[in-house]
């Protein structure tokens, strides 16, 4: 399983404005809210939900936080979501410390080094773990009129390893033909803490273990160019003319994309890709009843699979103090793991929907917030 450190109090960089103070979460709720939602069975359906509901977390969940944000104030008039793009890592600080009643991850919360017992407090009882959809992320590159090269592990590894440092050097056989000019390759990572970034790094460890060495962690482990956030590193990648980084797939546009070997097959990036490697993969050791981490497969040979993947996940309590706040909390992840809302995800974030099963427990685990 992917693991990730806690930071014990907020970044300073993020201003208040930005990471918001907010009643904590409790293990009670004394208010005897009833949790405010009819809407389970897939829609954004008015539910009476009002209020701010706040959440940080990963920016690779922007644009589907965006679209999920519209259909569910466009059902409730008096709801006011507000989600900040601040990164995995910080949006699990912010979680942690009360600052934010959910939080989006592209790790699985977990207790290397006290992070879910500080959220058990927090909450009163162990808080839920959800999937929110599974994702490629595009290993992205910048080369005039290309769009496709091939490459196995061991060659992405090497490149952000500084190993490989033109693109004449990318052999023949993994090319296919493309002639790749003579031009020296800028990797672009990103440069503050990310969950994109653990699981490309657990991904390059898994899958290329002769040349890549260093852990899987939200921190890049190798000098280099770097830029902040998703966008940031999109924006160095389009700017740069030789650039190569990784990103959701989701948000490289107007980028060529690198197909990576899966066994005899050179697969590309997509919804579909991605969605076999979650089935393939089995859960993760230890997880409680509301935690559904799973240990992704990032050396599967499955036909068409695409390993190099985020599952993006929520965190949530399953009761807060504020009715109101659990009532929205509520509701909105359950319009998330809605069909309906697992539909507008793929189609505004290009993401893959959850499958039938994870979904309806999902669900499952939704529904007892506030029970």
């Amino acid at each position: 399983m992917i693991r990730t450190s806690l930071r014990r109090a907020l970044i300073p960089g993020i201003a208040a404005a930005t990471i918001f103070s907010m009643s904590a979460c409790g293990a009670s709720n004394e208010d005897g809210g009833d949790g405010g939602s009819d809407n389970a069975g897939g829609s954004a359906e008015s539910a009476g939900l009002s209020g701010v509901l706040k959440g940080a977390g990963a920016t690779s969940q922007e644009k589907a936080q965006e679209a999920w944000t519209i259909a569910i104030q466009g059902a409730n008039d008096g709801l006011e979501v507000q989600y900040q793009p601040v990164g995995s890592t910080d949006g699990r600080s912010a979680f942690v410390s009360g600052a934010a009643a959910f939080a989006g991850t592209d790790s699985a919360l977990n207790d290397e080094e006290g992070q879910l017992t500080e959220a058990t407090e927090q909450c009163g009882s162990e808080p839920i773990q959800i999937p929110a959809y599974v994702s490629p992320i595009a290993v992205a590159f910048n080369l005039p009129e290309i769009d496709v090269v091939q490459m196995s592990a061991d060659t992405i590894a090497q490149i952000f390893d500084g190993k490989i440092t033109n693109w004449s050097d990318v052999p023949d056989e993994q090319a296919d033909g493309v002639e790749l000019p003579d031009l020296d390759i800028t990797p672009v990572h990103r440069s503050d803490d990310s969950g994109t970034t653990k699981n490309f790094t657990d991904y390059l460890g898994k899958a290329a273990p002769d040349s890549w060495s260093y852990e899987a962690e939200d921190a890049f482990p190798v000098d280099g160019e770097a830029a902040d956030g998703t966008s940031g590193v999109i924006q160095q990648v389009s700017t740069i003319e030789g650039a190569i980084g990784y990103a959701d797939n989701s948000q490289v546009e107007g980028l060529g994309r690198v197909s990576v070997g899966v066994g005899e097959e050179f697969v590309a990036p997509s919804p579909e890709g991605a969605a076999k490697v979650l089935e393939v993969s089995p859960p993760a050791e230890g997880v409680s009843d509301v935690d559904m981490a799973v240990s992704l497969d990032r050396t599967t040979t499955e036909s068409g699979a695409y390993p190099v993947v985020l599952l993006s996940y929520l965190v949530a309590c399953q009761s807060y103090d504020d009715a109101a706040t659990e009532a929205n909390v509520k509701g909105y992840l359950e319009y998330i793991v809605s069909d309906a809302g697992q539909a507008t995800a793929a189609e505004e974030a290009g993401s893959a929907p959850l499958g039938e099963a994870t979904a309806a427990k999902a669900q499952e685990i939704v529904a007892t917030i506030g029970s």
